[in-house]
């Protein structure tokens, strides 16, 4: 009976793949042997959470504001699984795409969500793709079955439903690797997304891409994972990229397939509430999402008194253009390089704050494409120039309510003076975080960095921050 079962399953019949239990060991190998299609829908009873509140039990990882912190009005989208799917979820506001207008959804554990059904599909489409009806800040093999990996948790608001996949691991059980990201959708009136957005896609650190079931090896090639949105119908989707590997590269979303540390620290944000097909221009910034610090007045370090960043412009659209203009109220301290390849541009800005006063400068970008109706994106940064006569002492580091020590420092930090920390993290001069501290300790291991200048954001009492610029020698 057991081999004839078996003869059914390779021959893929839907009507016995209906009958496994998706939790069970049996589709696990099956599935690991890659004896089940990842693009067959799979009618397995749900799976429902108990009702469980998140009880902090891991740490936001990222710098960026758009990431929500997981607090106890959290609920567990689902139980721990490998391939399974939330209860239909009802949202107390009407939420548009493309169009269309959806009043409930379900949360699918492999990084998406969709609204006319869920889906168990493990390994990843481009898009376009006529079967799939989702929402995907990261369309991968997720696998919460793990003890050391997180899990899905979901908060509604009155006006926008958050989904954080908070340290979530891959096929099969695999916890060596862990990502974070974030999908918040609107009606349009919930400030968690700027004014002209529905949809926020949000991402702390990203360590894998790829199971094992969809040709991963340690968790990277095989089949790339997919950013993006697809309503299923051939026409109305757009893709952000598809990653398979480690690394920061990133050529534009319809060309070739890049590496998953481009998302780190990223913020996307778009409108999918209009019925026309052309979605606005996405703007993408690895860079820490408020007010980025740069330092003058350094006689002994001249290099340190600029700060380089890139931003990346791109068309959802496949074959559209885009016109952008990038000024600041400090003309002669910006220059920039730009990179056009097909439907994405990457900028490589340069702020110079040699002779610079002190104070808040912006660089504007004006971002419009050439689709009927034109479509056109804003984007403010602004930079706080900071006086610092040199790179030696404490003295140079220490406020009325605390100090980091050593300073330079090759080894261990430590910060004393402040009572609580809510965050400690090391970003290096481009804004990517490199490390996170232990906020109950105080101090941060910095023996394994290369010999440079680090940014040092402590958090404390709730949303105080304070920057501090540390040398590692």
């Amino acid at each position: 009976m057991k081999n004839l079962l078996f003869f059914f399953l390779s021959s893929c019949s839907f009507t016995v793949f209906s009958q496994i239990d998706v939790l069970s060991k049996e589709y696990q190998n099956l599935k690991q042997a890659g004896l089940i299609s990842s693009q067959t829908y799979l009618n397995t009873p749900i799976v429902p959470a108990q009702i469980v509140h998140y009880k902090g039990n891991s740490e936001k990882t990222g710098v960026c504001d758009c990431l929500v912190q997981l607090d106890s009005t959290f609920l567990l989208a689902m139980a721990p699984n490998d391939d399974l799917y939330s209860n239909s979820i009802y949202l107390p506001f009407s939420f548009g795409f493309y169009g269309n207008t959806y009043d409930s959804l379900y949360i699918n554990n492999n990084g998406n969500i969709s609204f006319i059904a869920p889906y168990n599909t493990f390994t990843a489409n481009p898009f376009p793709d006529p079967s799939f009806n989702m929402i995907a800040p990261f369309w991968a093999d997720v696998d919460t079955r793990s003890t050391n990996g997180g899990n899905v948790w979901y908060k509604l608001n009155p006006h926008s439903l958050v989904i954080v996949w908070d340290h979530v691991g891959y096929f099969n059980m695999m916890e060596d690797k862990l990502n974070t990201f974030q999908l918040i959708i609107s009606d349009g009136l919930d400030t968690l997304i700027p004014s002209g957005n529905n949809v926020s896609f949000c991402y702390g650190d990203m360590q894998w891409t790829t199971g094992s079931a969809s040709g991963g090896v340690n968790g990277f090639s095989g089949s790339p994972a997919t950013v993006g949105v697809n309503i299923g119908n051939g026409l109305d989707y757009f893709q952000v990229g598809q990653f398979d590997t480690l690394g920061t590269a990133f050529d534009g979303p319809y060309n070739t397939i890049d590496q998953v540390d481009f998302l780190d620290n990223q913020e996307i944000y778009f409108n999918l509430a209009g019925s026309t097909t052309n979605i606005p221009p996405l703007v993408m910034s690895s860079l820490i999402c408020d007010t980025i610090d740069v330092y003058t007045g350094d006689t002994l370090h001249k290099s340190l008194n600029a700060i380089d960043f890139s931003i990346g412009v791109s068309t959802p659209e496949i074959g559209q253009t885009l016109n952008t203009t990038i000024q600041c109220s400090l003309p002669s301290a910006l220059s920039f390089v730009a990179t056009p390849n097909g439907e994405f541009t990457k900028y490589d800005i340069n702020f110079d704050a040699t002779n610079v006063p002190p104070g808040i400068y912006m660089i504007e970008m004006e971002i419009a494409d050439n689709g009927i109706p034109v479509q056109t994106v804003h984007k403010s940064i602004p930079i706080r120039v900071i006086y610092d006569a040199n790179l030696s002492g404490v003295e140079q580091f220490t406020e009325s309510t605390f100090s980091v020590y050593p300073n330079p420092a090759s080894t261990m930090l430590q910060v004393e003076g402040l009572q609580s920390i809510d965050e400690l993290q090391l970003l290096d001069l481009q804004g990517k975080l490199v490390l996170c501290g232990n906020k109950t300790s105080k101090s941060l291991d910095i023996s394994s960095l290369n010999k440079g200048v680090y940014l040092l954001r402590i958090w404390s009492t709730g949303k105080e921050m304070h920057t501090v610029k540390i040398l590692k020698d």
